[in-house]
């Protein structure tokens, strides 16, 4: 057989004195190679038109060389259609979701039930990406907000009040926003390559989770006592861990219990005093910032909350759900066009990783300022530990080959000008 058809070299054909054979796109290099091979015989199709053993040996010749070309795989890659499976129903899901389904590759949305978080406090930034990343310039115009932030941190301080720019919404209400724009395919179509973007969990078995703190929290709604109350939220620090007030009516709002014992301990001066009554808390889970790793694997990545989930205290969980979705879609886009998966993969890692390093180091200066005690100790300990994992893991990454331009990822070039 012919080595050069199938190695994919071209042969030296000329059409009006050119090789425009090396022209050729990659989806029918080598179909055209094989075709090419079918019929390049040797002197049996002159001998054919005088003898007829010639002839049936030519054919056979030729019927043998089509079978073997079609049995070959014709870079299928780069032929086939190229299918977004998103599994999740949270805002990385629907960010991810809207984003692709504008570049035209119409994912198919796996909705995973689960439960909401009442009530969620964005800020004017945050706001202002969702917006634009929706194309929703008036999106929550009307939402409760907060204009000041009042903050007691840290053993025998005083409260001290900041101006604040944020809006507080449920999480169905942020989603009920967020879908109505948009309807992804029912189910799966099959025939061609899939990627999944992952926005919730189970992750494949190679990913494993990494913890570092063990702090609990617990959330109950509440009465409050003023409705001047209501244009602010309320922070505080205690002996064994932090309450945060939230306000989402003018009577009303939400208790965040992180590491306490009580919902409302009673050691508390400055947010107790805000409350006129309080409900059952709706049970308890962790709100230690953690992280998967591996975050992304052949045909897949985690996005959102199914990869890194962040310490409440920083109040950026939706911010970078919204921008590992932007991140996650332009990866999945230029895979699309033909990318080098490898290498787009490794890169969304190395940024998640980051934005995990940043948040890390945001939270322990808190954690440092607060309360003296053991758990602010070993709650320090275990941020400081995180902080030596990130930087174990991009210490071997090196420069980054891509960045951001708008919704799209492009290659940087390192190139002297």
């Amino acid at each position: 057989m012919n080595y050069d058809a199938v190695s994919g070299a071209l042969p030296k054909i000329r059409v009006g004195g050119k090789r425009w054979a090396a022209h050729l796109s990659e989806p029918v290099r080598l179909p055209y190679v094989g075709i090419c091979w079918i019929f390049s015989s040797s002197s049996t199709w002159q001998n054919a038109r005088s003898r007829p053993l010639p002839v049936l040996t030519t054919w056979l010749t030729v019927v043998y060389r089509l079978v073997t070309v079609l049995s070959m795989p014709f870079c299928l890659d780069a032929g086939d259609p190229f299918e977004v499976a998103i599994r999740g129903d949270s805002v990385a899901a629907w960010c991810s979701a809207h984003l692709l389904s504008a570049a035209g590759l119409n994912p198919v949305l796996d909705r995973t039930p689960r439960q909401r978080v009442p009530a969620i406090m964005i800020s004017d930034a945050a706001v202002a990406m969702i917006r634009d990343v929706f194309g929703k310039p008036g999106l929550f115009a009307e939402a409760p907000r907060i204009t000041r932030r009042v903050v007691q941190w840290g053993r025998n301080s005083n409260p001290a009040a900041f101006d604040h720019a944020a809006i507080v919404v449920s999480e169905l209400e942020l989603l009920n926003e967020l879908e109505e724009d948009l309807t992804p395919a029912a189910g799966p179509r099959g025939g061609g390559r899939t990627f999944t973007i992952l926005a919730s969990r189970p992750l494949p078995v190679e990913a494993s989770e990494h913890c570092f703190g063990s702090r609990i929290a617990q959330a109950a709604q509440v009465e409050l006592k003023d409705e001047r109350d209501s244009t602010a939220c309320w922070i505080e620090s205690i002996e064994d861990g932090w309450l945060f007030l939230i306000p989402n009516s003018a009577d009303s709002g939400w208790l965040l219990s992180v590491g306490c014992a009580e919902t409302i301990p009673s050691r508390s001066t400055l947010i107790k005093e805000r409350v006129a009554s309080i409900r059952e808390p709706q049970g308890a889970f962790p709100a230690s910032p953690r992280i998967m790793s591996p975050l992304s694997g052949p045909g897949w990545l985690a996005c959102g909350t199914a990869g890194m989930a962040f310490d409440p205290i920083c109040g950026d969980g939706t911010a970078h759900a919204v921008r590992e979705a932007v991140l996650a879609s332009a990866v999945v886009k230029a895979i699309a066009k033909g990318g080098n998966q490898e290498g787009l993969r490794r890169h969304y890692e190395a940024r998640l990783v980051l934005g995990f390093h940043r948040h890390l180091a945001a939270s322990l200066e808190f954690y440092c300022a607060g309360t003296c005690g053991p758990w602010w100790e070993k709650e320090s300990a275990m941020l400081r530990r995180g902080l030596d994992w990130c930087a174990g893991k991009l210490s071997s990454h090196g420069q980054f080959r891509y960045q951001l331009r708008g919704f799209e990822l492009q290659p940087i070039d390192y190139t002297p000008s």
